[in-house]
């Protein structure tokens, strides 16, 4: 699934991936805003709206087309998992799962393109850089587990309310019965708890950006190979891609739903 790098007297191999990886944006350091990444996503997210909203208008029971059978599969997919993973109750997460799921399925998916294919049509309207996968830019994917971890401390609060809420920082993971030893683990749970916390976020995001950019640049190098070599391991990792593609759309899809279980769970003694 790639193109063929240019001529000899083209760029070389590093600025070629270089060019690649670099994303079209304006601003500077923090508030640099990546407009592929923003675009390709809001464009994938509006593809996802007018699918269910096509499937919903023509909703057939007796005879289901294609992509209402393609969308069904997928909602008792998703269904099941949010029932297996998730104890409780709350009609928000089985949509919130689906969601997550599509969404980060279709921002993987454009990593299948041809590396060059984009890019090329942009630079003949100009525009210098185009980085078509939203879930190679860091952005994105920590956008996304920040937006969990704002849900977790959300239901934190609300299922344990906010005495509760401050005594799991206070009180975890060391429990103690004694009164001096509580005072004495405070600082110490405070610190677990709060890495505990924060690691939630942070290896969701790195995951689903390591594994997305290892596969672009593997395509990139690829790539880089003469056309006539380059087709059979793109093919390969292509196929092959499909899996990491669909797994880390699951992975993420999954642990957002293990967190907010474990988030509605009640505060006890030995939590």
């Amino acid at each position: 699934m790639t193109a063929e790098h240019g001529a000899a007297t083209g760029p070389s191999a590093v600025e070629y991936i270089q060019h690649h990886l670099t994303n079209l944006s304006i601003g500077d350091g923090f508030l640099t805003f990546h407009i592929d990444t923003f675009f390709f996503g809001l464009l994938l997210a509006g593809l996802l709206v007018w699918a269910a909203k096509k499937v919903g208008d023509n909703l057939n029971p007796d005879k289901p087309t294609g992509l209402q059978n393609l969308l069904e599969i997928v909602l008792e997919f998703v269904e099941q998992q949010v029932k297996d993973a998730f104890m409780g109750y709350n009609p928000i997460i089985g949509p919130l799962a689906l969601t997550i799921f599509t969404w980060v399925f279709l921002m993987n998916t454009m990593d299948l393109l041809p590396v060059d294919l984009l890019p090329l049509i942009a630079s003949w309207l100009g525009i210098p850089y185009l980085k078509v996968v939203p879930t190679t830019n860091l952005d994105t994917t920590f956008g996304l587990a920040l937006s969990v971890l704002v849900l977790i401390f959300y239901y934190n609060i609300k299922i344990k309310g906010p005495v509760g809420f401050v005594k799991m920082f206070l009180f975890h993971p060391f429990a103690a019965h004694n009164i001096v030893v509580k005072i004495i683990l405070m600082p110490i749970n405070i610190m677990m708890t709060t890495i505990e916390e924060l690691a939630k976020p942070v290896s969701m995001g790195l995951r689903l950006f390591g594994n997305m950019f290892a596969g672009e640049l593997i395509f990139l190098l690829i790539a880089l190979l003469p056309w006539w070599i380059q087709w059979l391991p793109g093919g390969l990792w292509a196929i092959f891609h499909i899996l990491v593609i669909t797994l880390q759309s699951f992975i993420f899809m999954l642990l957002t739903v293990v967190y907010l279980s474990i988030a509605h769970q009640p505060l006890t003694e030995e939590h």
